[in-house]
């Protein structure tokens, strides 16, 4: 193992032995109490299959048949979800022939942060991750199951899901994707497009045609975004069948895929030789793997926060600085719009995570002596589905990539350093996303021009107000105080403002998600404004250091004066749009570096 790497996984198993011990007691009590059927009464379990096709009602009559609960996000409006309108007769056929049954035991909520950009629905999107985890509770606490299939795939979809299967992590789960769509419109050419817009110099029909030649049929959008690091994490974490993450949809491959999830959840169910709970597959080590791929691909930092919820979901804890300790070994292998010009596509035909996690792990940068879904060791996923004959096989992937302008093996990586840094200094404790960064972008030192939201921030370009060096605080974007939304609507924006040759950064105790890009922006600044951090306190014209290579953010105040002016006040928080009914969420939930989760 590389050093750091062994080093960060000790200090987590250490700082977690407390919480992880009472985790797995929660669940070796859960799994001694048998399968749910065994509990439950006659009536009981009449009613759980009252309304089943009679075949089925005859196996569940059967006490060795296993029932294998379908958790989905399905709705038709989102792309990536839409797929899984046909994947519960799939799953209930499969585990038929398996000799099994399968049930919906549930649907969860699965908002779009892209539908939600700048808008007041985007306050809900952190939050409703929760919402995810307690309504997948809600479906499996029938304890009607020997086993269970996640169907999720975007950004709060998949964290929502892991936190709340990991609550019955007696159990076997596995999470089921539904592929990413088939590429469009180029990333260079909804980029450009984009631009001409912010700059009043393409209109909006021009820029709605582009936009549906980029987000154009059923499947994930194809930039590496939350979502796709969603697909990449559950690879790491050997909660996917070896591959699955990112074959297209409506394909015989991902049919077969899905097809065989419920046999192998049948496999590894309670009683078999090959019994693997969630409660064993996720722990320190598959955490730690799940922070090297994210790392090693310049993946999303939402996962800065949802990476943090999930493991302590499983009595693991870390935190940012495990993050940047893991991120100054871990080179960047993977080069994806935004931090590339090709899209999840064009990765997964340049070897994929097939590749990647070969590569890191012949580095010794991610554990292999782990339990996965498909077995002991994660060399598992260094293989790739394929079709024999019509038959879902796998073989071993490419052990070169078939692209270096996207995917570079460790000897000869992108860059040195992995995608995400802490920052800390008189401001707080922030993180960047670095990857997409030119080198003379790290570092920034200019005079900060404070926004209460992203709306003024707008509104002032629109007035010419920018055209300089500046740092853009925008404050009171955290959990507390509005429920942390993303803050992507303001990439295009700022990356005009670059391009003319100004300095510009942004600071926020808010959100820019997987999607931000070249614009150095120091996010999820921690105490946020709302709870007594110092962004209160900043004035338009103080002097502000962004040193993403130091790993700082100062402020040039002296703190004594900084500490004796009088903080800013929050605006009330927004009605409409179901935002009063998440007023105890805001009250309740925990700091970003904690996961900003209202569950712990």
């Amino acid at each position: 193992m590389n050093p750091v790497t062994a080093e960060v996984t000790a200090r987590i198993v250490e700082r977690s032995a407390d919480l992880r011990a009472d985790y797995l007691e929660r669940m070796a009590a859960a799994r001694d109490q048998g399968p749910g059927r065994a509990k439950l009464s006659c009536a009981n379990w009449a009613h759980a299959f009252a309304a089943s096709p009679e075949g089925d009602k005859q196996r569940m009559r059967n006490p060795t048949a296993p029932n294998v609960a379908i958790v989905t996000s399905y709705n038709d409006m989102l792309s990536a979800h839409q797929p899984y309108e046909r994947f519960p007769d799939l799953i209930k056929a499969a585990a038929e022939a398996a000799g099994g049954t399968a049930q919906v035991a549930g649907g969860v909520p699965a908002m779009c942060d892209g539908v939600t950009q700048g808008r007041p629905g985007m306050e809900l999107s952190l939050f409703s991750r929760d919402v995810i985890a307690m309504s997948t509770a809600v479906a499996l606490t029938h304890d009607a199951f020997d086993a269970a299939l996640m169907l999720g795939v975007c950004d709060k979809i998949v964290p929502g899901l892991v936190i709340g299967a990991l609550a019955f992590g007696h159990l076997p789960v596995i999470f089921v994707p539904a592929g990413p769509m088939t590429s469009g419109v180029s990333n260079a050419e909804k980029a450009r497009v984009r631009g001409l817009y912010a700059q009043g110099l393409a209109t909006r029909d021009e820029l709605l045609d582009s936009e549906m030649k980029s987000y154009h049929g059923p499947g994930t959008c194809t930039f590496y975004g939350t979502a796709n690091s969603n697909q990449m994490m559950m690879e790491m974490m050997g909660l996917h069948l070896p591959g699955a993450a990112f074959v297209h949809p409506n394909t015989p491959l991902r049919d077969a895929l899905t097809a065989a999830a419920p046999k192998r959840a049948m496999e590894i169910a309670l009683g078999s030789n090959s019994h693997a709970p969630m409660s064993e597959v996720v722990d320190a080590k598959s955490i730690v793997n799940a922070m090297v791929g994210l790392l090693a691909t310049g993946g999303s930092t939402n996962h800065t926060l949802h990476l943090v919820a999930m493991a302590r979901s499983a009595g693991v804890l870390i935190d940012w600085s495990d993050f940047d300790a893991l991120s100054k070994v871990t080179p960047l292998l993977a080069r994806v719009y935004p931090n590339g010009s090709e899209d999840v596509n064009a990765f997964h035909a340049a070897g994929g995570m097939a590749f990647v996690i070969r590569e890191l792990l012949d580095a010794g940068l991610a554990h292999e002596d782990v339990l996965t879904i498909a077995g002991r060791g994660l060399r598992h996923y260094q293989t790739e589905p394929f079709l024999q004959d019509g038959d879902l096989a796998w073989r071993e992937g490419t052990a070169k990539s078939l692209n270096l302008d996207i995917l570079r093996p460790v000897s000869d990586p992108f860059l040195a350093e992995g995608g995400i840094r802490l920052l800390t200094g008189g401001l707080g404790r922030a993180v960047i996303k670095t990857s997409a960064v030119k080198p003379e972008h790290l570092t920034l030192e200019a005079p900060a021009i404070v926004f209460e939201d992203q709306e003024e921030l707008l509104a002032a370009h629109k007035r010419g107000e920018l055209n300089r060096d500046f740092v853009a605080v925008v404050r009171f974007q955290g959990p507390q105080a509005n429920g942390m939304p993303e803050l992507h609507s303001l990439t295009p924006t700022l990356s005009v403002l670059q391009d003319k040759g100004f300095k510009v950064a942004l600071v926020t105790d808010g959100r820019m998600s997987g999607a931000s890009g070249k614009v150095p922006a120091a996010i999820h600044v921690t105490p946020e404004a709302a709870c007594g951090g110092a962004l209160a306190q900043v004035r338009t014209g103080d002097i502000i250091r962004l040193d993403a290579l130091a790993g700082q953010l100062e402020i040039k105040v002296d703190p004594a004066e900084l500490a004796a002016r009088p903080p800013a006040v929050a605006k009330p928080a927004g009605f409409g749009y179901g935002r009063e009914l998440f007023g105890g969420m805001r009250r309740t939930v925990g700091p970003a570096e904690a996961g900003a989760s209202v569950l712990f």
